[in-house]
């Protein structure tokens, strides 16, 4: 009996080190994965500030010359952008108000060492 206790401790134990393996090295691969990623949205975001810019600067350039006056065009051209940042935030601060975190898997973690006792299922 104590043999077999042991065999099944020792199974358990090498399948729990494998699946950490597993999931390091799947991690390092998503890891990688998400950084290429995140180097392209930032590179498509540089482009995106840039091309804002530089219509910016094109309707500032546009409304200058129909308004006869550089300081009130750029005044224009500010407030527009000054609406859209408001925006944005606005949006921006409700949906991180609807942020809930990892509900379930707090939930599942906290009924593990029931479940190995066994008390209670996992599912």
């Amino acid at each position: 009996m104590g043999e077999l206790v042991s065999d099944i401790s020792r199974d358990f134990s090498t399948l729990i080190r494998q699946e950490v393996e597993l999931a390091k090295a799947e991690a390092k691969q998503s890891a990688t994965r998400a950084g290429k990623a995140g180097g392209m949205f930032g590179g498509a975001a540089l482009a995106g500030w840039m091309t804002l810019l530089f219509l910016s600067i094109a309707v500032w350039e546009f409304l200058s010359s129909a308004l006869d006056s550089r300081g009130w065009a750029a005044v224009i051209v500010m407030v527009v952008w000054a609406i859209v940042a408001a925006v944005l935030a606005a949006r921006g601060r409700s949906l991180i108000k609807e942020i809930q975190g990892l509900p379930r898997t707090t939930e599942t973690v906290k009924k593990v060492p029931d479940a190995l006792k066994g008390n209670e299922e996992i599912r």
